[in-house]
């Protein structure tokens, strides 16, 4: 009679949970494939296989990969067991065939290797349990139960943070030498100076914001070499982007407005709606690393974090099981890490769901749209100091007919053709007075058309700084030779968001379809499309210019510079780009 099969007379549960199909699919599976040999075996060991016939398999598979041998194959296993004397084991053989006859389709194998992860995970708890069951048949003391319940748990956790076992965690020790040797001061930040080699940050911003733009782009550059908010370009990054929120054809519509294609994508390899568990599982973290290892990635984008979670986002511990399972890996293999999300119903109170899920971040950076084409990305929590706290961006897009042009988006540092540098802080008198200047409000404008015009371009301001701007423009309202038309002030971003109309003309009922290439439009209250486009010299309605300007003109587009901007030496708006000559009106 079969052991397992008695009575539980003494109380103990002799009926060993275990899983023989999934063992039976994914051993199956390993013997044909080196690839899922090493996916199954980022999860599971041969302690976790239950059937001894199987995990004689496995290790023969294992053997055979650490040889050398290219890929394992049935006959090969096979071979190898009778080099050894053990064919009985598998039936003589007959095991292997049968098993290697069933086909299990790769993108189920995760799915059975984690049943096959539970189930051991089972039997530990069981045996655990019979043990508690035995010590207090004996007469155990609550202290000795209490020591056997504690060691159990740190075996469990230890094999979740880590499945390598004590010669991991001595490998954690610092070297002191090498360690003092670092000059970590000497570390250069990532291309955009928004995070560290290594380091983990979050991206939080509503929908208005295009934080996916923004961060696609980042990426696009930095796995390419290029510059990104006018940092120094650096050598190109290995990038693994997981997007489960971007169609396919708007991530290619956005790349080819950045100016990438096919063979321009450097190290950036992209995942899009991975099929990877949720990242707050031990599964999802083995699948992630498992990506990483075969992308070799250097840094990890997971775009939205909230997408690629299965526990609630306002519980601690879902963020919390997320650093375990898979931020913790990565920062421990310096490997970094961006994660975009989105603002809670309190946009003071930053990103959406528990405080927990900011805690383990080195950076938390909030991306807001400030209305007229800029954004404002600041950072609200750090915990270096190291590098810029605020950028004032403005995102530049070109149309070539009904798509976008092509290299014709991008994101750059602002700065306005103005006297005083607090033109580019968003709320000061200044940034309110270009604002004005720039969208051709005449200087005589009062505090409720001034007011209505901001609240059109989507700017706040408070009443008191609204009512400084309009008393400072009407002080120069006399003044001679100072032109606010749109021709003496034209708009660098003719497009604020790429898809909606220019804030220097006239506009009809028409609502855009698009805010930035790839997104449909979310905001009611966007500009609407002009029904003509203005000339280069007109008035901003379409029609001809009158006569030849005699202000200076610019080098790139032809058309006037401000006066006072052309005074201080400049030649070009600020829209125009030298480099590449493209201009606004492209």
């Amino acid at each position: 009679m079969n052991p397992r099969d008695q009575a539980d007379h003494d109380g103990l549960n002799l009926n060993t949970p275990h899983d023989d199909e999934a063992e039976d699919l994914v051993i199956g599976a390993v013997m044909h494939s080196k690839q899922a040999y090493t996916d199954a075996s980022s999860l599971i060991t041969r302690d976790d296989i239950y059937q001894p016939s199987r995990r004689l398999i496995w290790d023969t598979v294992a053997g055979l990969i650490a040889s050398g041998t290219a890929e394992p194959h049935p006959v090969l296993i096979r071979a190898e067991i009778e080099k050894q004397g053990r064919l009985r084991e598998v039936d003589n053989g007959n095991l292997i065939i049968k098993l290697g006859t069933d086909y299990l389709n790769p993108a189920l194998l995760p799915e059975f290797t984690e049943r096959i992860y539970e189930s051991a995970r089972q039997r530990r708890y069981d045996a655990h349990s019979n043990d508690l069951k035995q010590a207090v048949r004996n007469g155990a003391a609550g202290d000795e139960l209490d020591a056997l319940v504690q060691a159990f748990h740190q075996g469990e956790q230890l094999r979740e943070n880590t499945g390598r076992g004590p010669a991991h965690l001595v490998a954690a020790l610092l070297d002191w030498n090498s360690f003092f040797a670092t000059d970590f001061g000497a570390i250069q930040l990532l291309p955009g100076k928004l995070m560290g080699p290594g380091q983990q940050i979050t991206l939080v911003g509503d929908g208005k914001a295009g934080k996916s733009l923004f961060c696609q782009e980042w990426m696009w550059r930095m796995a390419t070499g290029q510059s990104f908010l006018d940092d120094t370009p650096q050598d190109p990054v290995r990038i693994l982007y997981l997007d489960a929120e971007n169609g396919q054809e708007q991530v290619q519509e956005r790349f080819l407005s950045f100016g990438a294609g096919p063979r321009h994508m450097g190290h950036l390899r992209y995942a899009s709606f991975p099929p990877v568990r949720p990242l707050d599982t031990a599964g999802g973290g083995a699948d992630l690393i498992a990506l990483v290892n075969a992308t070799g990635a250097e840094l990890v984008v997971i775009d939205t974090v909230s997408r690629f979670i299965s526990g609630p986002e306002n519980d601690a511990d879902t963020w919390l099981s997320l650093y375990r399972h898979t931020l913790l890996p990565l920062k421990r293999d310096r490997i970094s890490s961006v994660r975009l999300d989105h603002f809670g119903k309190d946009k003071d109170r930053g990103g959406r769901g528990s405080s927990a899920k900011t805690q383990d971040v080195d950076h938390v950076w909030e991306l807001s749209a400030q209305g007229g084409g800029t954004l404002s990305l600041k950072r609200t929590h750090t915990r270096t100091g190291i590098g810029p706290d605020e950028f004032s961006i403005v995102r530049q897009a070109r149309r070539d007919g009904d798509n976008w042009a092509h290299g014709g988006t991008r994101h750059i540092v602002m700065t306005y053709e103005a006297d005083s540098g607090m033109a580019a802080v968003p709320g000061t008198v200044e940034h309110i007075v270009a604002a004005l200047d720039r969208a051709g409000v005449p200087n005589d404008a009062g505090n409720r058309q001034v007011r209505q015009k901001l609240a059109d371009l989507q700017i706040s301001a408070r009443n008191e700084k609204i009512a400084d701007a309009v008393k400072y423009r009407k002080t120069r309202t006399e003044k001679p030779d100072f032109d606010v038309s749109p021709e003496a002030f034209p708009d660098p971003l003719p497009q604020t968001f790429p898809g909606t109309r220019s804030r220097n003309t006239p506009g009809t009922d028409k609502t855009p379809g698009q805010t930035f290439p790839g997104t449909p439009g979310e905001t009611p209250g966007t500009p609407p499309v002009p029904h003509v486009p203005p000339s280069e010299r007109g008035n901003g309605e379409g029609t001809a210019g009158t006569g030849e300007s005699t202000k200076p003109l610019c080098t790139i587009c032809d058309t006037p510079l401000n006066p006072d901007w052309a005074t201080r030496g400049y030649d070009t708006h600020l829209g125009c780009d030298p480099t590449t000559g493209s201009h606004p009106a492209a």
